[in-house]
């Protein structure tokens, strides 16, 4: 698969088969955020991989899913669910930037995922204080983002945004997703 392939097949997903991530899928994700680029090399974010299923099971009414959706539709029902998640924490004290690079590396540990075939969703809509006790993240840190994972039980299409300039993401009767980007000269332009 090439990048641009890589980037279209890497959209957001939210309903996911119930088979175990391949051996090593997890240290690799977290292998390549580590690595990967951080404003003034601060390299403030931590990582906590949870894939037990106990952890997992306890992780899934902590986070909310699908706001442009109703909950009945947008939410993974049992059997749906993700079967790992990564949470990106950060450090106290380190700085506006971090904002950015937890952005960096969410896209890290989202793509290393498709490239084996892997789904993910981002999520900020999370309980950050209980998220933060089942784990043990010291009460000084920040649990920022979460990214759920598992291989994909829906497909998601990119569309043309319509007339109306809505953005929302929609979803037909199979439940697969639809999500409107907007044209290219619309967000860019090359001078």
């Amino acid at each position: 698969m090439t990048l641009s392939e890589l980037y279209v097949g890497c959209r957001t997903y939210r309903r996911f088969e119930q088979r175990p991530l391949p051996d090593g899928l997890l240290r690799a994700m977290l292998e390549n955020a580590r690595i990967a680029s951080t404003g003034a090399n601060a390299q403030t974010l931590r990582f906590v991989a949870v894939q037990s299923a106990a952890l997992v099971a306890k992780m899934q009414p902590l986070v909310k899913w699908a706001a442009y959706l109703p909950k009945e539709i947008g939410t993974p029902a049992e059997g749906e669910q993700p079967v790992a998640f990564v949470v990106i924490v950060k450090k106290a004290g380190s700085g506006a930037f971090a904002d950015v690079d937890v952005g960096i590396a969410a896209n890290t540990i989202a793509t290393t995922a498709w490239e084996a075939g892997v789904g993910s969703c981002l999520m900020g809509s999370i309980n950050r204080a209980e998220i933060a006790a089942l784990l043990g993240v010291p009460a000084e840190d920040t649990v920022f983002l979460v990214v759920a994972l598992g291989y994909p039980a829906h497909k998601s299409t990119l569309v043309p945004v319509g007339a109306d300039g809505s953005v929302k993401y929609f979803v037909d009767e199979k439940r697969d997703y639809f999500v409107p980007k907007r044209a290219f000269d619309d967000v860019a332009k090359i001078v």
